[in-house]
């Protein structure tokens, strides 16, 4: 690892004491902040000549104080030149450098109570982040927090996808297009937000390493009468708690997580950053040797009715054994009843047996996880999560949490950090946004907090144009359990509800999922008996979750996208397309040298009509090669290139 830090005790200020001026570029000096502190704080953001954000507020609103953000001054600051390289035990690529320029103000007000507050901020070539410092002063021992008063101040009406999510949900709707004007003040808009600035620049708001903080969230500002659109952040407020509320105790020093502005001139780079994670702590787990990705069977819950008993569990080991995955899903009903005082999650269901599926399981060299509701999980994971590790679980999926104050977010901390005791990876479901934290606790796998295709079994939201919009919103924040899979491929015209479960798009675009799609851990949803002697089910036995390397190729939100990720010395392409017939033609570049051996998946002819309906051929090509690739409405292309040697 590279760190070259340059430390300068002062920083240039222009003007007066009361008007005060800096500016950080990025290392490739596209991208420019400028912070300044007159009457108030201020920063505002360009990607080279274009505006991303105008002079935005900072600051904070207290309970029993004065707010803080105006009679600011700069009273020391110190510059760093960030260039580190590290290695994710998963993520997008294997190597991942950290590499930005870094800015830390000391701040303190005029006038009294004299308060201070730091600020940093971070300038990479892909984006800006800043985070809050507030040090316990004055003879204050805790202080609360009613609102941060950071904005986000467009120049223009810009397109935006936006999810209304609400403080309390399982942050699982769709990414609507609309406009940056149309948030009002009752807004409560999640996050990742992406705008488009222009043609040539796409800019999306998230966040990262929320450590004893409430999530945020954005909303509109209908008092400010100054030129632009300005938005909001916005905290979940504490139990008990309203808009108007408490919405983050600090107790002693605190940092507020780092507020991110991901930056690309298409919306593919937004795609391929690594900031978030890039934001959060290096790894603090000693042995992470146990920590495998990788593709999971998922029991009856969403293939079938549910049916919990030995047999069926068996089965499900049987159809992971037989295609290669490490895992298999034992889903609710395992410990009999949930959610309830009663509930015991150290106790089996008499229609499990449980010692037998896991002999079974051992013999199949196939690994469990098990579901938890999280209030049976907050009574017992002291006791549970040590007995797991005895029958060898290799995972837990936490489920319903549908909330991101800062009491749930610290209980997410709790939960990954007494998992990685006992050697028990992390699915959280029911759950908010991820963070980044997966490299400080690379046993923190993956969440949902997205609309997948467990909607498809009862309603018809999971559509071509939602799909193709997951990438370049939800997706931007990390991995995301979508449980891709669906092989009962229907049309629009030929859709239904219920069980078994259908999906609205043709088999192609759920063997493109498993590329385009970030998933460490992989849940496939469906039953075996549908994949059966099924056209494509050899990609799902090849395609692997872990990666050295990700390319966005083209792409637009709610329109298309097609994904080149490397593993070893195999390139996989995944291509998904919306309700439109689509013809796209690309550059093999990105495969390097020599000679590759491909087999592809497409959509057949027909795949309009019969949307299960694809073909499968084999063909060479060299990175000077091109490719036509042609998808069918809601349809999809996958194949994988295999260097010839």
């Amino acid at each position: 690892m590279k760190k070259s830090i340059v430390l300068i005790s002062l920083i240039f200020i222009i003007c007066s004491v009361y008007s005060q001026r800096v500016k950080v570029l990025s290392p490739d000096k596209k991208i420019s902040v400028e912070i300044k502190s007159n009457d108030k704080l201020t920063y505002s953001v360009k990607f080279g000549k274009t505006t991303v954000l105008l002079e935005s507020p900072m600051g904070f609103e207290f309970v029993n104080e004065p707010p803080i953000g105006k009679t600011l001054r700069i009273v020391d600051s110190m510059r760093t030149t960030i260039n580190e390289k590290w290695s994710p035990v998963a993520s997008k690529h294997k190597d991942i450098f950290n590499i930005c320029n870094e800015i830390h103000l000391q701040l303190k007000e005029r006038i009294y109570p004299q308060r201070r507050l730091d600020i940093l901020f971070r300038i990479y070539n892909d984006g800006v982040a800043f985070r809050y410092f507030l040090p316990i002063q004055n003879g204050m021992t805790s202080r609360d927090i009613t609102r941060e008063l950071t904005g986000f101040r467009f120049a223009k009406n810009h397109e935006a996808w936006m999810a209304n999510y609400g403080y309390k949900s399982s942050q699982e709707t769709e990414f609507w297009p609309g406009k940056i004007g149309d948030l009002t003040e009752k807004s409560v808009i999640g996050i990742p937000f992406l705008v488009k600035i222009d043609e040539q620049c796409y800019a999306a708001i998230t966040e990262a390493n929320i450590d004893d903080w409430a999530g945020f969230y954005m909303g509109g500002n209908a008092a400010q009468k100054e030129d632009g659109i300005l938005l909001n952040a916005k905290l979940s407020p504490l139990p008990g708690q309203d808009e108007t509320g408490t919405k983050v105790k600090l107790n002693g020093d605190h940092f507020s997580p780092w507020r991110v502005i991901m930056i690309g001139n298409e919306p593919g780079r937004l795609v391929e950053s690594e900031i978030v994670m890039n934001l959060n702590e290096p790894c603090i787990l000693g042995d992470v040797s146990w920590i495998k990705p990788g593709k999971c069977a998922w029991d009856h819950w969403w293939s079938g009715e549910v049916k919990m008993d030995t047999k069926t569990l068996k089965e499900y080991i049987q159809f992971s054994s037989d295609m290669g995955f490490p895992y298999m899903l034992i889903d609710w009903q395992w410990y009999g009843q949930f959610n309830s005082p009663t509930a015991d999650i150290t106790k089996i269901n008499p229609a499990v047996d449980m010692p037998e599926v896991l002999r079974f399981a051992k013999e199949k060299n196939v690994k469990c996880w098990v579901w938890l509701y999280n209030t049976d999980a907050e009574r017992q994971y002291k006791e549970a999560f040590p007995l797991y590790e005895q029958w060898g679980i290799a995972g837990i999926k936490i489920d319903f949490m549908d909330r991101d104050d800062q009491e749930m977010v610290n209980w997410y901390r709790k939960i990954i950090r007494e998992a990685a005791k006992y050697h028990l990876m992390v699915n959280f479901h029911g759950a908010f946004k991820p963070d980044g934290i997966q490299r400080t606790y690379p046993n923190m796998m993956v969440r949902e907090g997205v609309m997948g295709n467990e909607y498809s079994k009862w309603s018809t939201r999971i559509t071509p144009e939602h799909n193709v919009t997951l990438p370049f919103t939800r997706m931007l924040a990390g991995p995301m359990d979508y449980t891709p899979g669906g092989f009962l491929n229907k049309t629009p015209a030929t859709f239904r509800v219920g069980t078994p479960a259908n999906v609205m798009n043709t088999r192609c675009q759920q063997l493109a999922m498993f590329v385009v799609y970030d998933g460490p851990i992989t849940t496939v949803c469906d039953h075996p008996d549908n994949y059966k002697d099924q056209p494509g089910l050899d990609f799902l036995k090849v395609v692997p979750t872990l990666w050295d390397d990700t390319k966005v190729l083209k792409g637009k939100p709610g329109e298309y996208i097609i994904t080149a990720r490397k593993s070893g010395n195999q390139w996989f392409l995944g291509a998904m397309t919306n309700s439109e017939a689509r013809e796209i033609e690309i550059s093999l570049d990105f495969l390097g040298t020599g000679k590759f051996d491909a087999r592809m998946f497409a959509d057949a002819p027909d795949a309009d009509v019969n949307a299960e309906k694809l073909t499968d051929t084999k063909a060479s090509f060299t990175s000077t090669s091109r490719l036509k690739i042609k998808m069918a409405p809601g349809g999809g292309f996958a194949a994988y290139f295999t260097p010839v040697n």
